[in-house]
């Protein structure tokens, strides 16, 4: 195991991360930007160092500032969290040249997962199934919309190099086509650097269903099961939950199976989620790999026992796996709701300021994992990601009435603070969430007043 790992990242998955460090008994650094002196991180970590001014661009994307923070406290390892540096194959590469271990896939294969295109075509060597659409980038509009016209309407143009819900665009119709074309082009490069895109069939009432897999350095894979995650806003994902509700067993179980192939295909290692869609007949279809540990893993720890941060080092270090797929046993249900600093009433505007009250809920199967606490100043420089709240219970309605019950009891107030916090529970009480018959559509539909 290592002796010291330095976290190059913040706010709650910070922490998440630094808490597994102190249970294995490895020493941490947190790196911080002039806005982070008084986070939690910085508080609880063994060491920390400030790395640049508030703009992440130069902070906790300073790739080299990183590096040197590492260099100087002598961490062995970096752990990247989600966002940021998680998915930057160059960064990891530069880790490994200067002899730190980055903790998550080996660059090549990460840079292979992390370009939407090459996986695409990596997966269907790998035989899992994918929407119609185009394998290699489109160069340009008259050739995309000739492959869309021939897919049919509604389709999706995606950025190559996309991530997190961004730089993609839904055409209902061939008429759009084109406008949409050149406007997600323009915001891919503006976004990633990279105008790269491509096209596949739309599916507008489909569920987005993801399986968790770990894979170590010795050939072995294991998935730990699926988690639901329809419930989004403009591809920003709201709550999610395991088991996935109203889905065959024996559906899941393929998909965690496709998972594993996938991962074992491509030399996946380290803690990864491979996304799927859910059409209306049952069938699921490959979406991409995330090649980091995921905001929503903790439902997936809420349900089999397992610490999937403590795995992803332990692998990350060299041990083989300690599981077996047969020793993946999920018991109950399980649902995390984001609660973030927005204002839904303002169309979810950033609404962060100083925290006066920060009281979250507590009682048995209650988990939240956040950054928050009483005096504590949110900054408006980052995600809007407050606190993640988990629950537990032996069925799915158990869980979200355990969930509403601890959303009713987490106070959070300040000069201009909002939070999603209510807007969360109308989620949970709307029918089609409850029956678990929703889909991707649901918060748009209830914006709506539907």
């Amino acid at each position: 195991m290592f002796d010291k790992i330095l976290i190059a990242n913040r706010g709650e998955i910070a922490v998440r991360v630094l808490r597994a460090c102190r249970e294995l008994g490895v020493r941490t650094v947190a790196v911080h930007s002039t806005e982070d002196t008084e986070s939690a991180v910085v508080r609880l970590a063994d060491e920390s160092v400030r790395i640049g001014p508030a703009p992440p661009r130069q902070s906790y994307l300073n790739a080299a500032a990183v590096i040197e923070a590492a260099r100087i406290t002598g961490a062995d390892a970096i752990h990247p969290g989600y966002g940021f540096l998680s998915e930057d194959a160059d960064f990891a590469e530069v880790c490994h040249a200067e002899g730190i271990t980055f903790i998550g896939p080996p660059p090549p294969v990460m840079a292979r997962l992390g370009d939407k295109t090459s996986a695409r075509a990596a997966m269907t060597e790998a035989g899992l199934p994918l929407l119609p659409g185009s394998v290699e980038p489109l160069a340009d509009a008259e050739s995309a919309k000739r492959l869309a016209d021939g897919i049919g309407y509604p389709v999706i143009i995606k950025a190559a190099a996309g991530g997190g819900g961004r730089g993609m665009s839904i055409v209902d119709d061939a008429a759009e086509f084109t406008r949409a074309y050149q406007t997600t082009r323009a915001t891919a490069l503006q976004l990633f650097g990279d105008a790269r895109v491509y096209v596949e069939r739309y599916l507008p009432s489909a569920r987005h269903v993801e399986i968790q897999v770990l894979a170590d350095t010795h050939g072995n894979a294991i998935h730990l099961g699926e988690r639901d995650c329809s419930v989004q806003r403009r591809h920003q994902k709201l709550v999610e939950e395991t088991p996935a509700p109203g889905l065959p067993a024996e559906l899941t179980e393929r998909m965690g199976a496709a998972a594993v192939r996938g991962a074992l295909a491509t030399g996946y290692v380290g803690a990864g989620t491979f996304e799927f869609l859910v059409d209306t007949e049952n069938d699921f279809y490959f979406m991409e790999v995330n090649c980091r540990i995921q905001v929503e893993h903790p439902v997936t720890e809420m349900v089999t026992g397992v610490d999937l941060i403590a795995e992803q080092l332990r692998v990350a270090a060299g041990e083989r796996l300690r599981l077996r797929q047969q020793d993946v046993v999920g018991r109950g249900a399980a649902i995390e709701c984001r609660v973030n600093v927005e204002d839904p009433a303002r169309n979810f505007a950033p609404a962060p300021g100083t925290l006066t009250e920060f009281t979250p809920p507590g009682g048995p199967f209650v988990r939240v994992d956040t950054h928050g606490y009483t005096g504590y100043r949110v900054p408006a420089n980052y995600d809007s990601l407050l606190a993640k709240v988990i629950t537990w219970a032996p069925d799915r309605a158990g869980a979200i009435a355990r969930m509403r019950r601890a959303l009713a009891e987490f106070a959070v107030a300040g000069p201009g603070v909002h939070t999603t916090r209510e807007f969360l529970d109308r989620v949970l009480a709307h029918p089609d969430f409850a029956e678990g018959k929703h889909d991707t559509s649901l918060v748009a539909r209830l914006l709506e007043g539907h």
